[in-house]
Order: C-alpha cells, then structure tokens, then sequence
C-alpha cells in the first residue's frame, strides 16, 4: 500500500515534456524575431544616417522658448527637421521646450533642476533682451554669440473697451505722458470722462516682466535729444530724470499684480472700468492676443481687453535667440543652435510667426481672429538703452517704487582687486548713490590691517541716500587699493553689525564685491556655522556676492550666498560691477 501511494503521488506530479518543448521554441522564435527587428531598425537608422553623412549619428539640440513664441518656432523646427540637418557629421534632432523666462534665468544661474526641467539647453529663445542683459549681469560668461532677434512685438497698454474707446477719442497718447497722466487726480478729464477720475496704471514688475521694463524706458525717452532715446546712465543720474521716476513710480496702482498676466485677467474681470482697481496695463502686443483668445493657458476671457495705440518712441520686445556657451554645450550643439537660428531668420519661416501675433519685416499680414487688436502700424521706435542701463533704469524704478533698502556693501581692497578693479568698483558705486533717488546705504572695505588689527573698516554708516550723496561720495573715494584678504572675518563682521542695527520692514542685506580668496583669519568652514548660527528668520539678511575675475572660490562662496537666501553675480573684471549690482538691486529679494 505504501509503495501504490507512493506511484500515485509521482504520476500526480509528472508532467509530459512536450509541452515543454513547444513553449521553449515559441520563446526562441520571439525573441529571434525581436532581435531580428531591433537590429533591422539600428542598420535602417544607420544606413539613413550614413546616406545623410551622419557618421558620428545623433546630436540633441535643446532650445528654451518663452511661450509667447513657442508655438511658431516648434513650427519652425518642424520644418528645420524636414531638411534633415547635418553638422559636424551628426544628425541633428531639435527639441523646443516652453518654458517662462524667469525659470530659465534662475535654472542657468543658480542649479539647473533636471528633475522637472529636463536637460540643460543648448539655446534659448526669452521675448526681450532684457532677459539676456540679466543673464550677463549674473555671468557674463555664459553667453555664446550675440543675441539676435527672429521677430517683434510692440509693447501697448490694454484696457477695457469703453476705456480704448476713450483714449481713441482724444489727443494720441504718448508714453512720455504717463507719468503726469497717472499722476493727475483727474486723468480721465481729460478724455472726457471726469466719472473714472484717476487714470491709474498697472505696472507688473519690471524686473521680470519686460512690458513694464520696456514702458518706463519709452517714458523716460522724453528726456533724450531726439525724445525717441537711447536713456544712458548718466542720464539717470539728472534730477529731472529721477523726478520722472519717482512720479510714475508714486502713482502707479497699488496692489496690482506683480506679473502682467494676471494684472490682465484682473484688469478683464473687472466689473467697470471706472471702479477698477487699474486701468490699463502695459503688455506686449503679441501677449495681450494669445491672452483675449486663451491661447496662454488660462481661460479664454469673458470680455476681452481691447489694444491702445500709444505715439511717440514704442519700444518693443525683441524676442533674441541666444547661444549659450556652458560646460554642458558641445560646439556641434553651437553651430546647429545658429543654423536653426538663421533658419528662423528665413522669410517662410518669418511668416510663421507672423500669423501668430508678432511682428516681422517680411510681411506686414497679422491674425484675422483678433479681437480687441488693432495692429497699428509704427511710426517710430524707440532706440533702447545698453546692457548696463536697462538693469540701471531697474535698480532706479526698484528703490524709487519700494523704497525700503538697506544696504550694506564690504569692498575687497586686496592686492587681488589691484588699482583698475577698485577704481571701477568705486565708479559703479558713485552712480548708484547717484541714480538712487531712496533707501539706505553703508559702506565698509577689507584687506589687512584697515583698522588696527582688524581687516575691515566701516567707511560710512548705513544712511539715507538721498540725504547723504556727499557723505557716501567721501566714503568711496576712500576706497584704495590695500594687503591681505580676510575675507570671511570681514564678512561675519558686516553680517553682525547688520544684524545689531537690523530695520524692521525694510530690506535689509549685504553686498560683496569680491576678486580674491579668503588668505587667513576665520576660515569658510567656521564662517557657515557661525553664520548658521546668527541667522534668525524674523530678520533676514542675505549676502549678495559679485565675484569679479576668476580667483575666487566660486564654490564656497556660491554656499555663503545659499545659506543666507542671496545670491553670486560673476563678472569678468570691475567694469561688470556696475550691471550686477544694478540686477540685483532691481529685485527686492
């Protein structure tokens, strides 16, 4: 019995092996059968490649668009692809991704995040050359070969349609009349309707919004030879000129949003134009057609803003396509980024973004479905103000309109700044104190022995700009060139005395201006922990750092700026000092 037991388990458990077998072929002849296609497909693509010279295969090109031109140019990329490009022997393939401007900047100079933006591009494509001024003003390094433009767009104000037709009924108005206009208690008297009263104007911030940049400049236009510009930065520095600023800046609405998309959504949902919060905004022509057909992301609105044609200079966004020269750009990547550029530049390619809503000089067409456009046609532009000035004319509107800076620059005066990098660092703080037209500024230098045997030296304490410019001018003429470079010591001293003398709701942070490395005293180890000890929420103080030439410790000094909330400015020599000092000036973080 046992043994019949046993000889029914083992026939309960055998298996025929035929079965088997079959399974195992099928196995045999799919995988064959894939392997045979993948390797098919990996000698079409090779053969393709090698037909269209494409020995060294694929190269990605990655181009960052500002949505506002994003579509047009994955049209223009489409038709690139269709050539079948070439460079260096390597099949290019393009990549257009949309993405803000804003992001882009903070991606390239602080850390990339490829988590949620993907790969580093190797170009980018932001509306106005006001972004590439701040990406040089960060570093002035990073940039390939000039910026050029591959279409326009004219920057108007957008306003209710009662409001359009009000203005269209008066005198033409001119953008150097907005700061009496807005600054009359009565402006829409004088469009006949004396109801609305105040003619109050949205101004998103123009640090990242190069509408508004691009507005106060045409407003400031005035004050040049022809009224049509460029605005320089000496110009900035005439009392006639800050008046100018303070005025717009004074009567602008209060409470607006700080980004002009969302000043136009609220400037559409409001009720009645009279009653509004704002009444118009500036905006580019191209911005304000995508947002009255909902092409920008957001719900189409319910009554579209309607455009106000503006005389005398109009500036406009210039959309520039620009190479970026970083580690992670290979020069076959800069040559097709330039090849697709000049693609772009093509008169098909230019009618392209044309039927989008931008301006080109291949043709005058503009969308039919534009409700609420005018597309008037230009009489004069306005001659836009350098690299430097743009982020002057920021920093100027930023203390005139916020007016709450406390600043407090430390100066290296080490042998590493030499004569010409003092001199150039004293020249670009003699024109802020002069530009600026409020807030507070201290200054302090460093190098052995400034004081004693301590290598710091307060020159002028933290006082109010506008009442101290000869007080400020004494203390940076005392800058000159000095031994040693302690560094971190100097830093934790600006650091505490800001901290003890700290003024509750206002701005209050550091400035470095920096060219050598730390040589004794506390070292950068000891300076994080006592750093990350004094920091207190409640107060906080960022360090801004602005390094200038390439003996630094970039790393160590990239951290001292993230730890305290600031941020690291690169340039080249002194004469940059000026640009990133003006670009972070121009932010209020």
């Amino acid at each position: 019995m046992a043994r019949h037991r046993a000889l029914v388990t083992r026939v309960r458990r055998g298996m025929a092996k035929w079965p088997v077998a079959i399974t195992g072929l099928v196995v045999l002849v799919l995988l064959g059968w894939l392997a045979w296609t993948w390797l098919g497909g990996v000698l079409e693509r090779r053969a393709a490649a090698e037909a269209n010279g494409c020995t060294n295969g694929d190269v990605v090109l990655r181009v960052a668009v500002t949505p506002s031109i994003a579509e047009p140019v994955r049209d223009a990329a489409q038709a690139w692809t269709n050539t079948n490009p070439v460079v260096d022997d390597s099949c290019v393939r393009l990549q257009v991704q949309s993405v803000d401007s804003q992001t882009v900047l903070t991606g390239l100079t602080t850390k990339w995040d490829e988590g949620k933006l993907g790969t580093q591009p190797a170009a980018w494509l932001p509306d106005s050359t006001l972004w590439a001024n701040r990406l040089t003003a960060q570093n002035n390094t990073i940039i390939g070969t000039p910026p050029q433009s591959v279409a326009t767009s004219p920057v108007v104000l957008a306003t209710q349609q009662p409001g359009a037709d009000a203005l269209a009924s008066g005198n033409l108005v001119q953008w150097t009349d907005l700061p009496g206009l807005t600054a009359a208690p009565n402006g829409w008297a004088g469009y006949g309707k004396p109801q609305w009263g105040k003619f109050r104007l949205a101004v998103p911030d123009p640090a990242t919004n190069p509408a508004s940049a691009l507005a106060i400049q045409s407003a400031l236009a005035g004050a040049t030879a022809q009224g049509a510009g460029p605005v320089t930065t000496n110009m900035l520095g005439q009392q006639g000129v800050k008046d100018i600023i303070t005025k717009l800046a004074n009567s602008r609405a209060s409470g607006a949003p700080a980004d002009t998309l969302d000043a136009l959504d609220g400037l559409a949902k409001a009720a009645d134009i009279g009653t509004a919060s704002y009444s118009a905004v500036p905006v580019t022509e191209v911005d304000l057609y995508r947002r009255n057909l909902g092409k920008d992301g957001a719900p189409k609105p319910a009554s579209p803003l309607y455009e106000v044609p503006m005389g005398g200079a109009s500036p406009a966004a210039d959309f520039p396509f620009v190479t970026l020269s970083g580690t992670w750009v290979t020069s076959t990547q800069n040559k097709a980024a330039q090849q697709f550029r000049d693609f772009m530049r093509q008169p098909a390619q230019q009618k392209m973004f044309a039927k989008a809503g931008l301006r080109v000089s291949a043709t005058s067409d503009h969308p039919t479905d534009a409700v609420g456009m005018r597309w008037p046609a230009l009489t004069q532009n306005l001659v836009p103000a350098d690299a430097t000035t743009t982020q002057d004319i920021s920093a100027s509107w930023t203390t005139a309109a916020v007016g709450d800076e406390v600043l407090s620059v430390l100066v290296d005066t080490s042998p590493a700044m030499g004569t010409d990098g003092v001199n150039g660092v004293r020249q670009a703080l003699t024109g802020e104190v002069d530009r600026t037209v409020s807030g507070s500024m201290g200054l302090w230098a460093y190098a052995a022995g400034l004081d004693g045997d301590k290598p710091y030296k307060q020159l002028v304490p933290a006082v109010r700009v506008d009442q101290s410019i000869d007080q400020l001018h004494v203390g940076i003429g005392k800058l000159n060139p000095g031994n040693g470079s302690q560094l971190y010591t100097s830093l934790l001293a600006v650091y505490q005395s800001v901290l003890a003398n700290y003024q509750d709701g206002k701005h209050n942070r550091v400035v470095v201006v920096v060219a050598g490395k730390n040589d004794g005293g506390l070292t950068f180890d000891q300076l994080r922990a006592q750093l990350g000890g004094l920091k207190d929420g409640r107060k906080p103080v960022p360090v801004n750092i602005i390094a200038v030439g390439g003996n630094v410790d970039h790393d160590q000094l990239s951290a001292i700026a993230q730890d305290t909330g600031g941020s690291l400015s690169t340039v080249q020599n002194a004469g940059g000092v000026d640009a990133a000092l003006a670009q972070l000036l121009s932010t209020t973080g």
